[in-house]
C-alpha cells in the first residue's frame, strides 16, 4: 500500500521522493508496515477491500476509547513496533511525525470519536471507486456505532478536503508542519 501514499505530500516531505530513491522507498515501506502491523491491536481496526488477493484499497481507525488495560497493552505494543521501526527512518521524520500528532490530536474535538489513521488506494484503481467504498463502509460504522459521535481525520491534500466535505466532514482546523499545510476535519454521527 506504501505506492498509495507516495504523492501524499506529509509523506514526501518525512521519507523524501519513494519513486525515486530507493532509500525514500525503504523507509516509506517501512513506515507503512509498521502503521499496519500496530493496526491489530486492540483499540485499532484495518479494512480493505481485495480483488482476488490484491489489496486495492484499506483504511486504518482507531477505535474510540478502550479499557485501561487495552491502552496499557496497545501502548507497550506499540513500544515493541517502534523499536523495530527506529532503525529504518530517520531521526528527522520520527522527530516530525512526533510534530504531527502533537500538533493534530487536539484538533479533534472532545467527544469520543473515530480517529481515521490513514486511507489509501493503489495508484492503478484511483478514481473507479474504492476509496468511495472504504469511506461509505467507515461512515455506516460510524453511524451504527453506540459509543463513537464522529470520526476525526487529518490530510495534507487540499484536494482531499472537499472530497471529505462531500461526505461530511468540517474542516475544524488549518495549520503547518514544517511547510506542510495540514486540514483537521470531523465528520459528526447523524
Amino acid at each position: 500500500m506504501s505506492e498509495a501514499f507516495a504523492r501524499d505530500p506529509l509523506f514526501l516531505h518525512l521519507f523524501g521522493d519513494s519513486e525515486l530513491d530507493e532509500k525514500a522507498k525503504n523507509s516509506m515501506v517501512a513506515f507503512v508496515s509498521f502503521m499496519f502491523d500496530k493496526s491489530f491491536l486492540p483499540n485499532e481496526e484495518a479494512w480493505g477491500i481485495f480483488e482476488s488477493d490484491n489489496l486495492l484499497g484499506t483504511y486504518l481507525i482507531e477505535k474510540p476509547s478502550v479499557s485501561k488495560l487495552q491502552n496499557i497493552k496497545g501502548t507497550l505494543f506499540t513500544v515493541l513496533y517502534l523499536i523495530r521501526l527506529i532503525p529504518k527512518i530517520s531521526e528527522k521524520a520520527l522527530s516530525l511525525l512526533n510534530t504531527y500528532m502533537r500538533i493534530t490530536r487536539p484538533a479533534s474535538p472532545s467527544l469520543t470519536h473515530h480517529y481515521l489513521i490513514m486511507i489509501g488506494v493503489k495508484p492503478e484503481v484511483q478514481g473507479k471507486g474504492v476509496g468511495k467504498s472504504l469511506l461509505l463502509h467507515l461512515l455506516n460504522k460510524i453511524n451504527m456505532s453506540d459509543t463513537s459521535q464522529g470520526v476525526a481525520l487529518d490530510t495534507e491534500n487540499i484536494e482531499n478536503v472537499n472530497l471529505y466535505q462531500r461526505f461530511g466532514f468540517i474542516l475544524k482546523r488549518e495549520t503547518q508542519i514544517n511547510h506542510v499545510p495540514v486540514y483537521c476535519m470531523f465528520y459528526q454521527k447523524k
